[in-house]
């Protein structure tokens, strides 16, 4: 039977076996080996040259040292060279096998990150989905939801449920509200400073004539429309707020009205046509904001932002949010689908009510105006009071904006 040296897979010369791993050996090259690393090469446990056994076979008596210009001291030579590369190879192996187990475990490792990283994202998807999709306190519905033969949700009273808690502007609400500027102001710049073609040149103004009149939308025994709106997208259907406490949606191309919203216990003052939901928005004295399904002709949210008359109401650009003013001396920040209220400010210095309230066009920054005649900008994102323009002589009654200029108005005296 012939022996095997583990090391370079050849009968040895000098055969040994290491009392370790039981494995045999040529004797120069496990002590090359355990030279340089001091272990079994085949296990890695602790191993000296002394602990070696020798095993004892027939083999050709040693020669004598030959000198270093004699072939025999080349063939040495070559001799040592192939015991070296025999080691280094045996090395190089080892090395290939840990490195391989190694990696198989880090491949193990990602793919269970992986698995884990998937599943907690999965769930917090799901967590914000619910979030969502969770109905304020009463469950009420979003506004499109709700269908004309399905009442909203109601409280004891059979009146819509009123929301009121203030919940903060989360990163992401204020992410959307930056994305949504961007987006138009980039528009605004591409825009230039030219005049949109499709405007109105002044002089043509002068030659505006009435063409229709419709009377009867509103109660005839108390009188007045206080306020009106336009359906950005289909600007046939009018929307109107009436001293009788009143909203009515009227189509002037068919001439009929197409519904007539009741809720409000004092007169209407403010009213918006959502810009692509058949929604509409009504604020009045009598402290609420009345958000409708104009479909379903009934109103689906209250939300009670103020301890006074709500006095302005304007839609962010977004179409998710609404601001309003009131005589309580706050502007309140609301979000429309939860009907809940994120952000409630007020200018404490100033001690007078707020009379009106409008985006500017990008939706970061806003204006009031206020019962001591000035006009106060703030800024959205950081709730603040930002630059103030005195000037009327009488409380301000509207604000509009351009992209580069302000509009306001005041009543008059008398």
């Amino acid at each position: 039977m012939s022996l095997v040296c583990a090391i370079s897979n050849e009968v040895p010369e000098h055969p040994c076996v290491s009392p370790v791993s039981n494995q045999v050996f040529e004797r120069r090259l496990i002590e090359k080996y355990i030279a340089e690393n001091g272990t079994d090469p085949m296990n890695g446990q602790p191993l000296s040259e002394e602990q070696l056994v020798d095993i004892k076979v027939s083999h050709p008596i040693r020669p004598k040292a030959p000198s270093a210009t004699s072939i025999p001291a080349i063939l040495k030579s070559l001799q040592d060279e192939w015991d070296a590369v025999m080691l280094h190879s045996f090395t190089l192996r080892q090395q290939l096998q840990t490195t391989r187990q190694e990696l198989s475990h880090a491949l193990y490792q990602h793919d269970a990150a992986c698995r884990v990283i998937a599943r907690l994202t999965k769930e917090v998807t799901a967590a914000r989905e619910a979030l969502a999709t969770l109905k304020p306190q009463a469950g009420l519905v979003a506004p499109q939801a709700v269908p004309a033969s399905q009442p909203a949700a109601a409280g004891a009273g059979g009146e819509p449920m009123e929301i009121s808690e203030q919940v903060g502007m989360t990163p992401e609400i204020i992410q959307k509200l930056q994305d949504k500027a961007t987006i138009l102001t980039t528009e605004r710049k591409k825009r230039g400073k030219t005049v949109p073609e499709e405007l109105v040149r002044a002089e043509d103004l002068s030659k505006y004539r009435q063409v229709a009149s419709h009377a009867g939308l509103h109660s005839a025994s108390v009188p007045g429309i206080l306020a009106l709106d336009l359906c950005p997208s289909d600007t046939s259907k009018v929307l109107t707020g009436g001293a009788d406490k009143n909203v009515v949606v009227f189509d002037k191309n068919e001439e009929q009205i197409v519904a007539t919203l009741k809720g409000h216990t004092k007169k209407v003052t403010s009213v918006i046509y959502h810009p692509s939901q058949s929604v509409v928005f009504s604020a009045s004295p009598d402290n609420t904001i009345r958000v409708w399904s104009v479909t379903g002709g009934n109103c689906v949210q209250v939300v009670r932002a103020h301890e006074a008359g709500v006095t302005g109401l304007s839609l962010h650009a977004t179409g998710d949010y609404l601001l309003s003013s009131s005589e309580d001396q706050y502007w309140a920040f609301s979000d429309i689908q939860t009907g809940r209220v994120l952000t409630k400010v007020t200018d404490e210095s100033a001690g007078c009510a707020l009379t009106c309230a409008q985006f500017h066009p990008d939706g970061l920054i806003f204006g009031t105006g206020t019962a001591d005649s000035q006009i106060k900008i703030w800024d959205l994102k950081e709730r603040t009071n930002v630059a103030n323009f005195p000037g009327h002589s009488g409380p301000v009654t509207s604000i509009a904006f351009s992209e580069n200029w302000i509009l306001s108005g005041h009543r008059c005296p008398g």
